[in-house]
């Protein structure tokens, strides 16, 4: 590896708005030939079902079986993976599970409704989905946390069945993310993975129910099959690389700064890291200990190549300046590493995640504070939102006019209508109105 070296940007700088551009452009899914294979498979899928689910395992995942059936866990092998963990790491799970359920609990919508004068009934209905899918990444690149972030409010909001994929190459089986299935309470496992997964979720197979939306993180093929079925089945999101954003005052221990800046870098040499800060020298500080701290990492290759690639330490004039920054990034993970965060809050308008507070790492919301962590990337936080319960439940309008009511509104119906020219909605509407 060539010497470390972290991009600097200065607000005041005639060109940062154009580095900065630069810096944060990100085509998650824009692959062609990615695309094509994708397509290839989801419509060999939708075609021959568990045969061509069979086939893409065999292929991909280095395995050698002859059935669908032969990829399904059964609920008594989940248990004996949930019993057979180590006391310490079983304790982490159920009290993380408890955290991510007790916030989720709040998240519980509820059906409403309203009398007018007349008699007439408004209102919304919340039901549940039906039927949801979970992918869960496989393998070495195995999280359990993710399946307690995404299972846990699906069944809060009262999903029928949760139906989860995770891939098992060479037959690998990672116990943790089993426990997690199992505690989440997750009602059927298939260990297959990639756009054969996707598809078969999407579309149903002899043996894998289709799903009514399909929530997850995945790699590229994953994300690209996602966005490829939206539309016959909704999704959460199509995530890009991992972010963290750290607004600081220059008052943090930098040590501290600098590890945070890491847990993200961590995840691999796509993700992005990025310090705004109004005291230059406090940037230096941070430098200085991520030089330090760096050659301790058991991901020093991949953190060296995000740092290299994608983080930023970028000076601002004030606190007030670093706000409008971040607003503009938008970052997933956003760390207000400063005095008075709450202060600091009704500045903040995009944001996947906000950590208040120098004691409040943004690793402790990857795993066990209670908000997801399943958050939206790449800027997408100017207009969405966290995974929640709400991503799991729908609302149907209700609507019940009285006698009196449908013939008062059944005017206005009508003369909107005939300005149409829709005279078959306005004789509806006629028909209604007490002479």
């Amino acid at each position: 590896m060539s010497e470390l070296s972290i991009t600097r940007l200065t607000t005041s700088d005639a060109d940062f708005d154009q580095k900065l551009n630069a810096l944060l452009a990100w085509e998650s899914v824009s692959d062609k030939s990615v695309n094509k294979i994708v397509d290839d498979i989801l419509l060999d899928v939708k075609n021959r079902g568990d045969e061509a689910v069979v086939e893409y395992t065999n292929r991909f995942d280095n395995t050698s079986v002859e059935s669908v059936a032969q990829l399904m866990l059964t609920q008594t092998r989940l248990q004996q993976a949930l019993d057979g963990l180590p006391t310490e790491q079983r304790n982490a799970l159920e009290k993380a599970a408890e955290r991510i359920r007790r916030y989720h609990d709040k998240q519980r919508g509820e059906s409403w409704s309203y009398t007018e004068d007349d008699g007439t009934m408004l209102g919304q209905q919340v039901t549940p989905l039906d039927r949801v899918g979970l992918y869960v990444p496989g393998g070495k690149a195995a999280y359990p946390s993710s399946v307690l972030m995404n299972a846990i409010p699906a069944k809060v909001a009262g999903v029928g069945e949760l139906i989860m994929v995770v891939p098992t190459p060479n037959g690998e089986l990672n116990e943790l993310v089993l426990a997690a299935a199992c505690l989440a309470g997750v009602d059927k496992v298939f260990t297959i993975g990639g756009a054969q997964a996707v598809a078969a979720l999407a579309y149903g197979t002899q043996s894998v129910p289709k799903v009514d939306k399909i929530v997850g993180p995945g790699n590229i093929f994953v994300a690209t099959a996602k966005r490829a079925v939206f539309g016959a089945v909704g999704i959460d999101m199509i995530a890009g690389p991992s972010e963290i954003l750290v607004v600081c005052d220059g008052k943090t221990d930098p040590d501290w700064i600098a590890m945070d800046l890491f847990s993200q870098a961590e995840h691999d040499e796509d993700a992005q890291s990025i310090l705004v800060c109004p005291n230059a020298e406090y940037l230096d500080a941070v430098e200085a200990s991520i030089s330090k701290l760096l050659p301790t990492m058991e991901r020093q290759a991949i953190i060296e190549v995000s740092m290299r690639e994608r983080a930023a330490l970028i000076h601002v004039v004030d606190m007030d300046e670093a706000a409008e920054v971040s607003n503009r990034i938008a970052p997933e993970h956003l760390e207000l590493s400063v005095e008075d965060p709450k202060a600091m809050l009704p500045k903040i308008r995009h944001a996947g995640a906000i950590f208040m507070g120098r004691y409040t790492a943004e690793a402790l919301g990857d795993y066990c504070a209670g908000p997801n962590h399943v958050l939206p990337t790449s800027g997408t936080a100017r207009f969405s939102s966290p995974l929640g319960v709400y991503d799991f439940q729908k609302r149907s309008s209700l609507i019940m006019f009285s006698e009196d009511g449908a013939s008062e509104t059944g005017k206005i119906a009508s003369v909107l209508a005939r300005g149409e020219s829709l005279t078959a909605h306005a004789r509806s509407a006629e028909y209604r109105i007490k002479d």
